[in-house]
């Protein structure tokens, strides 16, 4: 992306910056290489991806490149580029994340949705999101469901300030109570919730080392380090629940690929749940543990 080709070949519209910012991105093994190269411009420009199609012959203002090539420049090392425009989007939620907090996957996504499942419309709740990062989770729920309110509990105090930025964007954080602390430490005595969610850091420390380059190397480790063998955190929720939850309230975890026998067993270990499940994602992996308390 050079000055010189802009004096040979013309000067860097839009499509040809998406088609060299793919190419390198390809060399440089990153799989989403075309939809980052939009997402990048777009955000650059100062419009939607889909408004790209419509100006492949404009020229972007000179701080508009420059601000994009840095990022491609960045994107190159392997930084996410949901980090770079500092914005992602979470069950039709956008929400602002930092190097902070973990960026929210789909798949957890499925964790709100058996969530809500437990959560009738219309009634008064309480819900505890443990390990809250970007407040994702806490966030949506609270949005699908008005008369709940929520405790968002994280070990980071970054984490938490950017999750009070995020609930009051989308006019929540009067309902979202955001709570320092390790798990059920940060909960005070007395509290009895109808469910609680968590996506705890379920990575056995040593596959932390085959991640990607931009998991190993940016995302926090805080939020993905579950110990040897991925349930150092796991064992503390699925054990510490159900002191915390009402006769028949729900327990909610997302959890490794490989991890769903494990959880069961420490869930019927406790022998306080009546109910467990265990449900897969998108591929057909394990990645969602429901566990109900007994009445």
């Amino acid at each position: 992306m050079s000055q010189a080709h802009e004096s040979h070949q013309g000067p860097w519209t839009t499509l040809k910056l998406l088609g060299w910012t793919t190419q390198f991105f390809e060399s440089k093994g990153i799989d989403t290489a075309r939809l980052d190269a939009e997402l990048l411009l777009a955000t650059a420009m100062g419009c939607r991806r889909i408004e790209l199609y419509a100006r492949y012959d404009d020229v972007p203002p000179p701080d508009a490149l420059a601000r994009f090539r840095q990022w491609v420049k960045q994107r190159g090392q392997r930084v996410p580029a949901k980090y770079l425009i500092g914005e992602t989007e979470f069950y039709s939620l956008s929400l602002a994340v930092t190097p902070s907090v973990l960026i929210p996957r789909p798949e957890t996504e499925l964790l709100v949705e058996r969530a809500l499942q437990a959560l009738p419309e219309g009634q008064d709740a309480l819900v505890a999101d443990l390990g809250t990062g970007s407040g994702a989770v806490a966030i949506a729920l609270a949005s699908q469901r008005p008369q709940a309110r929520v405790l968002a509990v994280d070990a980071s105090v970054e984490a938490l300030e950017l999750a009070r930025v995020n609930a009051q964007r989308h006019q929540l954080a009067e309902r979202i109570t955001f709570l320092h602390g390790n798990w059920f430490d940060a909960l005070s005595d007395g509290v009895t919730c109808d469910v609680v969610v968590s996506n705890p850091p379920y990575v056995a420390r040593a596959e932390l080392a085959a991640t990607m380059p931009e998991v190993r190397e940016h995302e926090p480790r805080l939020a993905l380090d579950g110990g040897d063998d991925g349930l150092d955190a796991l064992r503390v929720i699925v054990a510490g629940a159900p002191a915390w939850l009402k006769p028949g309230g729900w327990l909610f975890v997302e959890i490794g690929a490989s991890q769903g026998p494990a959880v069961r067993q420490l869930a019927e270990q406790t022998g306080d749940y009546e109910t467990v499940d265990v449900s897969p994602d998108f591929q057909g992996l394990d990645r969602i543990v429901s566990m109900q308390k007994k009445a």
